[in-house]
This record gives C-alpha cells, sequence and structure tokens, in this order.
C-alpha cells in the first residue's frame, strides 16, 4: 500500500518509508533530528493497567529503536462508552501515564473515538543528532547480532485470549512487555552498533529481514540461541500460536527468504515467527564491539544473546540452523 504515497524528495527526511524503518527522521538543524512514530492495539493483556502500561511500552520502543531519546506523546484511543463502564479508560490511561513518567516522557494531548474495541497505543517523538541515528538499512557483513529480550508474547497473549494462560505465564509476558527498551538504546549508542530494529508485528525473523533486506546482506540465526519466555514451548505444544504467526511464516517462506538448515519442528519455526508486542530490540553490532555491547548490556541488567550473524548475501536471505 505504501507505493500509493508519492515519493519524499525532501532532503531533511533522512529516513522515510523506503527502508521499512521503525520511525520517520526529519532533520531540523545540523545537530538536531525529530524522530516520529505511532503505534496502537488491542488489549494484550486482561489487567486495563497493565494494557496501558505495555501500550505505551509499545509505543516508544520505535524510538528507542532509531537511537533517539523520546521526550512527549500523544495518546490515541478507541474505548466502546457505552459497553464498558469508564473507570475502564481511567485505568488504561492510568497505566500509560505512570510508563511514560517512568521513561521519562510527557504526554501533551491525544485524540479519543468511540469504537466497539478498545484500543490505545500513542504518537511519540523523540531527539537525536542526525549522525548518530541508527537505522535497519545500515547493517554490514560479519556483524554480531544480539537480542534484548526473548520472544514468546504473541503465543502467551493468545493463551490469555483462550483462557488458558496460568497466572505465571501472564506475569512473565507482562514483565517483559512492560520493560522499557531505553536501557538497551542508551548501550547501543555508547558502545557503537552499525543498525538496530525492534521485535514486533512481523516476530524475530519477519524484522530481520526487514534488515538484511534494507541492508543487502543475508543473516544465520541459531535457533538455540534465541532467549524463549518461560511457559512457551508448553503454550506452543498445545495449539496457542497466533494466526499473526502462520501469516509473517507463510510470507516470508513464500518469497524464499528464509533457508532452515537441520531438524526443526513446525513449533520452532512459528515460534521464531511470533508477533512479539513491546519486544526487545535486535542489534547489528561490529564484531569488534561484540564483546563490549554483550559485557554492557549484561552489566545494565538488559538480556544480551548472541542470536547469530550477518553474512554475504545481496538478497537478504535468512539461514536457521
Amino acid at each position: 500500500m505504501l507505493n500509493y504515497i508519492p515519493a519524499v524528495t525532501d532532503p531533511n527526511v533522512l529516513v522515510g518509508i523506503t527502508t521499512a524503518d521503525d520511525a520517520a527522521v526529519y532533520k531540523v538543524a545540523e545537530d538536531i533530528a525529530v524522530v516520529l512514530t505511532v503505534d496502537f492495539f488491542t488489549p494484550v493483556v486482561d489487567d486495563p493497567y497493565d494494557f496501558g502500561r505495555i501500550a505505551v511500552t509499545n509505543s516508544l520502543s520505535d524510538i528507542y529503536a532509531m537511537g533517539a531519546k523520546p521526550i512527549i506523546g500523544l495518546n490515541l484511543i478507541g474505548f466502546p462508552t457505552q459497553q464498558l463502564p469508564i473507570t475502564v479508560l481511567q485505568e488504561i490511561l492510568r497505566g500509560g501515564s505512570d510508563q511514560a513518567k517512568n521513561a521519562g516522557v510527557s504526554i501533551v494531548g491525544g485524540h479519543s473515538i468511540d469504537d466497539p474495541e478498545p484500543k490505545y497505543g500513542m504518537v511519540a517523538l523523540g531527539l537525536i543528532h542526525p549522525a548518530k541515528v541508527k537505522s535497519n538499512a545500515t547493517a554490514e557483513e560479519g556483524d554480531v547480532l544480539f537480542l534484548t529480550k526473548p520472544i514468546g508474547t504473541g503465543i502467551i497473549s493468545t493463551a490469555i485470549k483462550r483462557e488458558v494462560a496460568g497466572d505465571s505465564e501472564i506475569e512473565e509476558a507482562t514483565r517483559w512487555m512492560t520493560t522499557l527498551n531505553r536501557d538497551a538504546s542508551e548501550v547501543m549508542q555508547k558502545v557503537g552498533a552499525h543498525a538496530c530494529t525492534d521485535v514486533t508485528g512481523f516476530g524475530l525473523l519477519g524484522h530481520l529481514h526487514e534488515m538484511t533486506y534494507a541492508s543487502r546482506v543475508g543473516a544465520k540465526i541459531r535457533l538455540n540461541a534465541v532467549p524463549v519466555m518461560k511457559g512457551v514451548r508448553d503454550l506452543l505444544d498445545r495449539g496457542m500460536s497466533p494466526g499473526g504467526a502462520y501469516r509473517n511464516l507463510d510470507f516470508l517462506v513464500g518469497c524464499g527468504g528464509v533457508i532452515w538448515q537441520g531438524k526443526m519442528s513446525e513449533q520452532d519455526k512459528l515460534l521464531l515467527f511470533d508477533p512479539q508486542t513491546a519486544g526487545g530490540l535486535l542489534i547489528s553490532a561490529p564484531a569488534e564491539n561484540a564483546d563490549e555491547m554483550e559485557s554492557e548490556l549484561t552489566r545494565t541488567g538488559v538480556t544480551a544473546a548472541r542470536v547469530g550473524q550477518m553474512i554475504h548475501d545481496p538478497d537478504g536471505k535468512i539461514v536457521v540452523e
């Protein structure tokens, strides 16, 4: 659908729609660029307060993925005013407000509509030096790939909707979905990375493919190195994979974007395409910085999973072994 949008010719647009990046970047001065993004979705947990926290975490993640600092946000709200008590909306907004405050972000307004299904998210704006922007189109062959959160939120959210998720799985997913990518982003900038994206609706391999395709390199992923949330594999065995995982898998396999090496189950493949909410950063770091990147991420309490590396392949294919 983006093909129907006229091409951008403004030279101050540093990042637009051509590379499937996480946010747009516009240079306003030689040393200042604004980073702008928008995201909203329906509830992934039952608790309205936690839903608000998760939605804001997810919205700010695109700013962090570009290496920027978020500063302000605008709420986007859809709410069924005739079906649910207004106290539910108040709790959603309270959760969002608390998480924005935790991130140092001021909510300065927003827009709401009457909607049959609750929806919440945010327009977020951040600042960065133009030379420090981290795109997903600048990864290089030989880079080491780091993933800063385990995967599995889509599977747990599906189990919640089907009322089969236990308290431990719900707490696990909520904890990760309300963990800001701020510390990971700051470490990425401090140590130095070539490229970055966050892992959300297209799953780990879907977002990695956006990076490899835009950067004209390939990638090799080690299945056993990918961190997975507790209880997720058991839920997969019980058929809790969301429809989005099948769509993600069908698309990338259909276009020849992934090569499977060795024996892998259908559950393994679906896991790598599980659509994440407020997922971690996928950082493409120079090999010479990899040890320092791992050390600094770990020191700040961030998951530092070396899940693979960039390899030579101008077509952007991903090899999973």
